[in-house]
């Protein structure tokens, strides 16, 4: 046993470290989903219909199956059994309703909708061969214009979904009456059209045929564990039997929370030909599935001569498929936000021909918080307040519209740091900033909001015989560094060196994680985490104690410090028991201990959890252009327990600029005639680009909070862009004077 003085080594948590798996992605050395190579590979391009609601009445193969290299041609007419009831295609974030079946049948029922695949032994015969193919339809009548069918609304049908995404809380006081006597008031529309997911990495499965209809899958996706259950539902197969495999994902912002069709298809097309198939959807075809809903919101507001918010309405209409009810939380947030008495609140879906909208990264937060803090601007400028002393005026210190305290709530800090930073103080009226040249100057702010959500999640820990760490969940990554996160939980629960911990990861035969969504991923993966690792430091202990000639006399767990790899005695540092020599006692066998972290509901309830965050940003308008140029933004943000705050801060700066994006630059323009989505490129679908972003800084406020997991933390991957968008809005106005209405923000709107 070593003898030297006990090390104090510094905490992981908390600690900047990069990315485990940088190196790899920058380099090029990671491997995507569409860039397994096995032998004897088929690539499948898959053939979209073009008409949007219908039937096929025939399919011309003659001159496709003619292209040398095309090995089979599949649809709803030549494909394997598939499962016949809806529950068999519903996956762990389907919303109530009838999922959608690919090649289930002849019926089209949007634009774009997949109805057949090429398979061939080159990925350019497969695509031209897929545009030979001539697909006969009978058309029936259509309509996907929300506007115009308003008066269709309806609410929409709960499910298991609403856990997650709350529907709106019974109205609450006497809005009318409130609101017709509040010394001001403002009534307005804000609305946004469709957007559409573009990560770098489009949707892609390449699909290993191993024999006797078992498959392992390589799969563009945000739940490794989510695609094994939907794929072997739905074509009857043992969950055994598939392994889902996802270690690099390029990006998802949602759009891989639920299994896109191309892995259907791939393993369909591998059980049908008993071959190894990939298919890969080109950057046209990431717009024939799910996208932010297009929504139309109505708020009117009041306050009383004071600055006192007395009255808030809160109505909004989203567009939704005829087959499932996809619905996002977007009009509650003013009554958690705000202390107000007198609340009225709609939410209702209006049901298109179109297919089912999926979430975008802050689904239903960013849509209704953009409504309320441009309605808080506008009553801050009719009461002749400065926006920020409007917001503190209406600081709520308890959930108002539940009566629950808040587990934790930063956000006064978050406004006076961020106020502070970005020298707020220098703030003009509407309309009475200096001119940069022909710029018209806009100093705007705005409030951010998030659930911060708990589930369940299982982990394993593992000691190896090295007396090294290994922890394994099926956990996905995204990009957002959850690996490097949870190994530092890990190195910090066990005091091992960051370096001796590996984390094995997005592999369904792991244990079961929750998609990688909803801000959650670390406070529910790493709580898990965490919990594995004290049970196994237990169980390290127990042996411990039982060494021969007992080295740690009757002390227990509380007496010892991990570290280093070793076991050290408080009350004689000199005593020091390897890792090493623990595996030897136990005949050269790891240890290993899985656990399942597993929320308190009943604590949980009596509190409102939310992570929360204040933007404040400049831009400059062009007077005569009306281009919009933000010159910079700084957002604070109070999200519990920062576990890394390098990968940490660059989830939000993310996050910033898809804030921008939403404000300025991003929307997917519907064709009402064909019912098809037209700006299907990067070309003319807008996001932002470098010379769009301006200075962006990050402050993190100090935040503790015992109440929401055990960690602390809270969840970034939301929160940073909620705020962004309003204050972007905002200061547009305290440029020009203009109200934001439409989003993005175009050149015509001043």
């Amino acid at each position: 046993m070593s003898q030297s003085t006990l090390p104090q080594p510094k905490p992981e948590i908390g600690r900047p470290r990069r990315r485990i798996v940088g190196e790899q992605k920058v380099t090029g050395t990671a491997t995507y989903a569409a860039e397994y190579a096995p032998e004897n590979l088929l690539h499948g391009y898959v053939v979209n219909a073009k008409i949007t609601k219908g039937r096929i009445t025939g399919i011309e193969e003659r001159a496709a199956r003619e292209v040398e290299g095309v090995v089979e041609i599949m649809h709803h007419l030549r494909r394997p059994k598939m499962g016949y009831f809806d529950m068999q295609y519903s996956d762990i974030d389907a919303p109530p309703g009838s999922p959608f079946r690919v090649f289930y049948d002849a019926n089209v029922q949007f634009n774009e909708q997949p109805i057949a695949l090429v398979l061939a032994d080159t990925f350019e015969a497969a695509r031209y061969a897929a545009s030979l193919i001539e697909v006969s339809y009978e058309e029936d009548p259509f309509d996907v214009d929300l506007h115009k069918n308003l008066d269709k609304a309806r609410k929409p049908k709960e499910g298991i979904d609403s856990i997650l995404k709350p529907m709106p809380p019974d109205d609450y006081g006497d809005f009318d009456r409130a609101f017709g006597e509040a010394a001001a008031t403002y009534e307005g529309e804000v609305y946004h059209r469709s957007q559409h997911h573009n990560p770098l990495e489009m949707h892609a499965t390449t699909t290993v045929y191993e024999g006797k209809g078992k498959v392992t899958v390589y799969d563009k996706t945000q739940g490794t564990t989510n695609s094994q259950m939907y794929v072997s539902s739905a074509l009857g197969l043992k969950m055994s039997d598939v392994r889902v495999i996802a270690p690099f994902v390029g990006g998802g912002f949602g759009s891989g929370l639920r299994p896109q069709y191309q892995v259907l298809l791939s393993v369909m097309a591998a059980l049908y030909l008993k071959r190894n198939v990939r298919v890969q959807l080109d950057r046209e075809q990431m717009y024939t599935f799910g996208h932010r809903p297009e929504t139309l919101q109505r708020v009117r507001f009041g306050a009383s001569a004071d600055g006192k918010l007395t009255a808030v309405s809160h109505e909004a209409y989203a567009e939704t498929s005829r087959f499932e009810d996809y619905h996002e939380t977007v009009v509650n947030h003013a009554g958690v936000l705000y202390p107000v008495e007198n609340v009225h609140l709609d939410y209702q879906l209006v049901p298109l021909d179109r297919f089912t909208p999926l979430d975008m990264r802050a689904p239903g937060g960013l849509t209704g918080v953009l409504a309320v803090e441009t309605a808080m601007d506008q009553l801050a400028d009719r009461l002749q307040m400065d926006p920020l002393e409007f917001r503190l005026k209406n600081y709520a210190e308890r959930d108002q519209s539940t009566g629950k305290p808040f587990s934790s709530k930063e956000l006064r800090a978050c406004y006076s740091q961020a106020a502070e930073r970005f020298g707020w103080d220098q703030r003009k009226p509407t309309g009475q900033h200096p001119r940069r040249g022909n710029r018209l100057v806009g100093h705007g702010m705005a409030s951010g909001i998030w659930d911060a959500i708990m589930l369940p999640a299982k982990a394993t820990a593992r000691l190896t015989t090295e007396g090294k760490l290994l922890i394994q969940c099926a956990l996905n990554d995204c990009g957002q560094g959850a690996y490097t996160v949870m190994s530092q939980i890990a190195a910090d629960e066990l005091g091992l060196p960051f370096e001796d911990v590996t984390f094995e990861y997005a592999d369904s035969k792991l244990d079961a994680s929750p998609v990688q969504g909803g801000s959650f991923t670390t406070g529910v993966v790493g709580s898990a985490v965490k919990a594995a690792c004290f049970a196994l430091k237990d169980k390290i202990f127990h042996l411990a104690q039982i060494l021969d000639g007992f080295p740690l006399g009757d002390a227990l767990l509380p007496d010892v410090t991990f570290t280093g790899g070793e076991i050290v005695l408080h009350a004689d540092p000199s005593v020091r028991i390897p890792f090493t020599e623990i595996i030897a006692f136990n005949k050269g066998k790891a240890l290993e201990v899985s656990k399942t972290n597993i929320p308190n509901p009943i604590k949980l309830k009596r509190y409102t959890r939310n992570s929360h965050a204040a933007s404040f940003v400049e831009v400059e308008v062009d007077a005569q252009l009306g281009v919009v140029y933000l010159t910079r933004a700084v957002t604070a943000v109070a999200a519990g327990r920062i576990m890394n705050t390098q990968t940490a801060r660059s989830q939000i700066l993310g996050g910033m600029v898809w804030g921008i994006s939403m404000a300025l630059r991003e929307e997917t323009l519907l064709d009402h005639n064909m019912g098809k989505f037209m700006n299907t490129n990067l070309a003319e679908y807008h996001v932002p680009v470098h010379a769009d972003i301006g200075e962006l800084d990050v402050i993190f406020v100090e935040e503790k909070d015992d109440i929401v997991n055990e960690l602390g933390v809270k969840g970034l991957g939301e929160i940073g862009t909620i705020s962004m968008a309003p204050a972007i809005a905002n200061a547009i106005f305290n440029a020009t004077g203009k109200v934001v209405t439409q989003f993005p923000f175009k050149l015509g709107d001043l």
